[in-house]
């Protein structure tokens, strides 16, 4: 699952649309942008808990090795 379809669950979890988001994301940006990234699937880290922040959650990018369990 891209990170675009984690977002768009986040948002329907939240009861919020893309201009909401947009208003509350931190730079300010345009939902049109917002959208066009989420289409193409192309968020950044930065971008991630950018919009984890404006949706009062929490981002956790992380590796964890498979036979270890430790996490990166």
């Amino acid at each position: 699952m891209g990170m675009a379809v984690k977002v768009k669950m986040l948002l329907a979890a939240k009861g919020m649309t893309l201009a909401d988001l947009a208003k509350k994301i931190e730079p300010p940006t345009s939902s049109q942008n917002i959208g066009k990234k989420l289409k193409r699937d192309n968020l950044s880290e930065k971008d991630l808990i950018a919009i984890a922040k404006a949706c009062d959650a929490t981002y956790k990018g992380i590796f964890i090795i498979n036979d270890s369990e430790i996490e990166i």
